[in-house]
């Protein structure tokens, strides 16, 4: 086991690799782009990826404060659903009501990669090959995509 300090700076560790990493790889529109951190410029969706010591998340996560707001948010993304499905090449799995990690009302789109650990820097490869292309397969879907989210500001 790890005590909080260790995790904390593992997973440290592990993004500023990770940012690193990707660093040289532009944005769909040309742009310098903070691939850990991505910014959608929309408040409360988000671009997440997550690693702990049994498996990897990268997902789209609308985390609205409004349900009636959050529901039109995830209405549009199923509107786009073969837009996106055609920039990831995979089917990620859609939940319309999930909870967050303190019990907050979301609606998430994501896929999952199991029997890795950020823990173990012998996983990060796998890891980086799991999050670079999805990550930067949702930042060629926004690139288009986001146009149609414009009225929901």
């Amino acid at each position: 086991m790890y005590t909080r300090e260790q995790a904390s700076r593992a997973r440290q560790a592990f993004w500023t690799a990770f940012g690193q990493y990707m660093a040289p790889h532009p944005g769909s529109d040309g742009q310098k782009v903070n691939w850990a951190n991505y910014k959608t410029g929309f408040r409360g969706l988000h671009f997440r990826m997550d690693a702990d010591s049994r498996q990897a998340f990268i997902g789209i996560v609308m985390a609205q404060k409004d349900p009636d707001l959050r529901a039109l948010f995830y209405e549009q993304f199923e509107e786009l659903k073969p837009v996106l499905h055609s920039c990831l090449d995979e089917q990620w799995i859609w939940e319309p009501e999930a909870a967050g990690e303190h019990g907050q009302p979301q609606s998430k789109i994501y896929t999952t990669l199991s029997s890795v650990s950020i823990f173990r820097r012998e996983d990060w490869p796998q890891l980086i090959s799991f999050f670079k292309p999805r990550i930067m397969a949702l930042d060629e879907f926004w690139s288009m995509g986001k146009y149609h989210f414009e009225p929901l500001r």
